[in-house]
This record gives structure tokens, sequence and C-alpha cells, in this order.
């Protein structure tokens, strides 16, 4: 949800006036310690634990951070995902949880190329499930030193990756060459494309705006976003993952009784409205779109569908554009259906799964999302 619409849901004044009592107790609103794995990459010398502590900062829906590690002997990590992380309601096969996963490998092979080492990866290496993830092995990941390996020029750019999740400036159009560098980012054998033509733009603003209305008026999908909401510092610090929303205007508002979940779910409310006309405001400010198809939907596709999204986050990061996942339309729950056959024959005609969609644009810099830090996701060495 769009942070500044919220001053409306008390009026400014009242927010204002909090805030000024509060004094300092609001100017020490900042979650310093769900923040600190951003800063935190320069601590390890072991090269797993270096590269580890770059794959933590991937993107991934709903910043569940689904990731589990095993550091197996001297030189392996086991990956798995944490079962009690994904999204029964809005992602039932684990589709877009996988894709995460996809992200965090990839960032994990740069930050280990950057440092001389090449990864030799075995994805699935007891069996992919069917249906849902289980406790198996995501992936063995074995490091082996290597002085020809290249640091990936995308890299530099991680620390200043981020979801832009704000309405984007509607007067500064994407400009064609940028686009082109999106689709050439991939490389691991999926299709990327991406547009900036008004009547496109306009048509995939009208698809994601049904979409998000369709996820967020079937109770148990939109509740499920809102369990997962951390306002304000207290809830962030306890618990950084989820959908933030942090600073002194959400302390404010949760002191003050004017954001509750019992409203936020409460489609009567005003904060309910509030917070639709936020989303919205999003998705119908999109300047351009860029989306990724694989040929199959398996397991190991989703995966490298999301080491290709990686790279796409990071291009934009490099280009200066920003980028917000739209995945509403590509999820499988039966109430999405009609905008997911529609999400399809707009976007992949030629067959395939349509694994991410996303809004390009222009807004102002936010900060990074909260991060458990790397030692919540170690489970086991040895």
């Amino acid at each position: 949800m769009l942070r500044r619409k919220f001053l409306a849901l008390t009026g400014g004044g009242v927010v204002l006036a909090a805030g000024a009592a509060a004094g300092g107790f609001l100017a020490t609103r900042t979650p310093t310690h769900a923040l600190a794995p951003w800063l935190q990459t320069t601590l390890y010398d072991e090269p797993r634990r270096r590269a580890l502590s770059f794959a933590i900062l991937a993107p991934n829906p709903h910043n569940r951070q689904p990731w589990l590690v095993e550091l197996a002997g001297e030189d392996t990590v086991v990956l798995r995902v944490d079962t009690n992380r994904v999204l029964p309601h809005t992602d039932p096969f684990n589709r877009q949880i996988t894709i995460g996963l996809g992200c965090f490998l990839e960032l994990m092979t740069m930050a280990a190329a950057s440092d001389g080492y090449r990864l030799e990866v075995a994805l699935f290496p007891e069996g992919e499930d069917v249906g849902h993830l289980d406790g198996r092995p995501v992936a063995h990941i074995r490091f082996t030193a290597d002085a020809s390996m290249e640091t990936d020029p995308l890299f530099a750019h991680v620390l200043d990756r981020r979801s832009l999740k704000e309405p984007y400036d509607l007067n500064r159009p994407v400009p064609d060459a940028l686009l082109t560098t999106l689709r050439d980012a991939g490389g691991h054998g999926n299709v990327i494309e991406a547009s900036g033509d008004p009547a496109h733009v306009a048509s995939l603003r009208d698809l994601t705006h049904r979409a998000l209305d369709t996820e967020i008026n079937t109770p148990r999908t939109y509740r499920e976003s809102v369990d997962l909401f951390r306002i304000g510092k207290a809830e962030i610090e306890a618990n950084p993952d989820g959908i933030d929303f942090g600073g002194p205007l959400f302390d404010t508002l949760a002191l003050l009784g004017q954001m509750r979940r019992e409203s936020l779910l409460d489609p009567n409310s005003m904060v309910f409205a509030q917070g639709v006309a936020a989303v919205m405001a999003n998705v119908d400010t999109a300047m351009a779109h860029v989306w990724l198809v694989s040929s199959g939907n398996s397991r190991s596709d989703q995966i490298a569908a999301g080491r290709d999204w990686l790279r796409i986050n990071l291009a934009a990061t490099a280009a200066g554009v920003g980028l917000q996942p739209l995945s509403q339309a590509l999820q499988e729950f039966p109430e999405m259906a009609t905008c997911y056959a529609e999400a399809h024959q707009r976007l992949a005609p030629a067959g395939g799964t349509v694994q991410m969609l996303a809004r390009l644009g222009y807004a102002a810099a936010v900060a990074p999302s909260p991060r458990w830090p790397l030692e919540a996701k170690i489970i086991s060495e040895g």
C-alpha cells in the first residue's frame, strides 16, 4: 500500500500532532535490526556464508524469505524450503515460492563468482514434488575455487535493488532502449518481453487492476496478505518478513488505533477503502511492463524463471527505473481463472507459462525491505 495515502485516514493534523507529542520516540522508528542484513555482507570471510549473506537479499513473494540452508562438509550448501512460509491461498502450487528460490540461487551464484568460486548446482537431487514443495532438498550446491570466474556486472547493483511500490510519474515514459536492455538481461532460457506502447500499457493496467480487485475481494486471499502485515517498528523487528509498514506515520497510526487488522479486513471501513485506493494507484500508473515466459512449468523451469527474474530486477536497478511485481493475474486460485487465462492469451500467445509480470516507471527511492539475519536461515552445519 502507498504509505503517503494513509495520511488521509485520520487527517494530517491528527498525525502531525501525535508526532509532535511523541517527539524523540517517533524519531527512532527505523527498524535497525531488521534492515541490518543489507549492511552486513562484508562481515563474512568464509565463502559460503559470504555468498549466502547476499542471497538472503533476493526478491521473493510477500517477502516470505522461504529459504533454509545447511552447511555440509567444507564446500557444500543444501538449500531447502521452509514449508511454514508458503502462501497456500494465493500461491496454491508453490510456483511463486519456487521462483523466489531461483532468485536466491542466482544471487548466491553471482556473489560466489565475485569471490572466485564456481557453483555446481544439482536441483531437486531427491526428486521434485507433485503439486506442493516438501522437505526434500531444493538444491545441493558445491563451491569450487576457480580463478577464471568473472564478476557479473549486474552484481554491483545488488544492494541498491528495491521493489518500488509507489505511484509512478505519469509524465516520464520508459525509454525503448531501456526495455531492450531488460529483454536481454536473462541467461537461463526464458523469453523476456517488455512494452511501453501506450495501448498495450493501458490494456495491462486494466488487467492488473481487475486481478488485484479479485485478490482483494476474495476473503481468504486478502486475509493471507493482511495476516502478513507488519505494522510499526515493533512488529517489523519481531518478524522481519512479510509486508512492512514502517516509519513514524505507521507507528503513529498504530498507537492511535487507526490501523488495525480488523479495520483493514472490513470492506466497509475507511481504512479498507483508502488502502484499496492506494494499491490501485500503483497498478494504474504503470508506464511500461516487463514479463517472463518459460516454455514449461516444472520446478526446474520455475527455478530458471527465478534466476532470470533476479537478473531483470538488477538490470532495472542498473538502468535507474523502478520495478514492482504484479503477480495477481498469474495466480492459480479458482477465482483468478479468467484473469489468468487473459494474461496468458495476451502475454504468451505462442504458448508457455507466464511466470512473472511487473510494472515499470519512475518514482522517489524507497528503503530496502526487512530481512531475517543469515544466522536465522542456517539450520545446521557440519
